[in-house]
């Protein structure tokens, strides 16, 4: 009997060893097989998995984070690698890189271009296309900032559905956080690949307070310059026009020109309403109380190469979540194109343009300029880029 034991724990033991052995083994195969770094004059193709701190007001973590979380499916397969630049090109000085998103007449997204489709000019000169690629389904590092002022008291139930609507149609490794500002900024997420972990913050959502959306777009900016990703975006929200921002429109501006961020926004509410209303507290009753700032968001969109979407009807929780699922659907569907501004120790700002001389009649979108000699951190921080 004791032979009999004996010979049992002698077969579990072999058998736990193998089964422990097998992971093992496979790690030493994921690493110790590779062959060393990808040649430097080749783009890089990595995986995509790092991230950083932030200054805003921050919300702490709590018991409610995974209570009633809602279910969000991932996007459908296949992935797709993320192709960087080596670093013997983005170090060189000079490099940028833009984001270009191409439409036909009817308004859909004409995907399948290739390098020698585009043509680049920087302040009307043309330039070689050093780096290009398609961002079929490339990761992106994505801030949400939502307008919690007081007039957002009746939107925010359509608010949370519309992100929710775009977390669904995100890349499952796009890394995220998300921003509430009212009198300032408050940070509920800090970035995460967990989607569903975003969307249960979205339950802190409570209007109140005035529309600092400056200082907001300027902390979010900041706050993308530890994204993980070279392409980056941010979503605004909101239904009013900025009265306490420390920042001004300039500033904000000229944060968006130095960190080649597409900034798309969705303005809810009437452009043209009266700016007469009455103010109690923090809630503002008609008049103004219905008009957005489009003008501004507009202006900060065709800066940066995005968007901006106007809801007017307020209330119409149909055509948010519509807005902000065309949104994450375009991040899928452009190109990005990497080039050398010429003589960079100038530094300064430069026009930019991209055309598409083989198919004429394509509208092609881009940000307006580059700012040269400040580096983006968009086109110098890398995800996994060892080299």
């Amino acid at each position: 009997m004791r032979k009999v034991l004996r010979r049992g724990l002698a077969m579990g033991c072999a058998v736990g060893m193998m089964a422990f052995a097998v992971p093992v083994a496979a790690q030493q195969n994921m690493y110790g097989s590779q062959s060393g770094p990808p040649p430097i004059s080749a783009p890089m193709v990595v995986p995509g998995n790092q991230g950083g701190g932030g200054t805003t007001l921050e919300l702490p973590s709590s018991g409610i984070l995974h209570q009633n979380q809602p279910n969000i499916p991932p996007p459908p397969p296949p992935q797709q690698d993320l192709t960087i630049p080596t670093r013997q090109l983005r170090d060189q000085p000079g490099y940028q890189q833009v984001t270009v998103t191409v439409t036909q007449p009817d308004g859909s997204y004409l995907t399948d271009l290739q390098k020698q489709d585009f043509r680049l000019y920087l302040d009307g000169q043309q330039r070689p296309i050093q780096f290009f690629r398609q961002d079929l389904n490339t990761p992106v590092s994505v801030g949400i900032l939502v307008d919690t002022s007081g007039s957002m008291e009746p939107k925010l139930p359509q608010a949370r559905a519309a992100i929710m609507e775009f977390l669904r149609n995100l890349n499952d490794r796009d890394d995220v956080f998300l921003v509430a500002f009212s009198g300032r900024p408050f940070k509920l997420q800090d970035f995460t690949e967990d989607h569903a972990l975003v969307a249960s913050r979205l339950g802190l959502l409570h209007a109140y307070g005035s529309t600092s959306l400056y200082d907001a777009v300027v902390q979010g900016l900041v706050m993308l310059e530890r994204g993980r990703y070279d392409k980056r975006a941010l979503l605004v929200i909101t239904d009013g026009i900025d009265n306490t921002s420390s920042h001004s429109l300039d500033d904000v501006v000229a944060y968006a020109r130095r960190h080649g961020v597409l900034i798309y926004s969705i303005g809810i509410g009437d452009p043209n309403a009266s700016p007469i209303g009455i103010a109690i507290g923090p809630f503002a009753f008609g008049g103004g109380a219905d008009q957005v700032d489009v003008r501004t968001l507009r202006m900060l969109s065709t800066e940066t190469g995005a968007k901006t979407y106007n809801v007017r009807v307020v209330g119409d929780g149909n055509a948010l979540r519509a807005d902000c699922s065309e949104i994450s659907r375009e991040l899928r569907q452009q190109y990005t194109v990497g080039f050398l501004a010429p003589d960079p120790g100038a530094g300064g700002y430069r026009g930019l343009r991209v055309d598409v001389p083989t198919h004429p009649g394509v509208d092609v979108r881009v940000r307006k300029g580059v700012d040269v000699g400040s580096r983006s951190p968009a086109g110098s921080a890398y995800a996994g880029a060892p080299y």
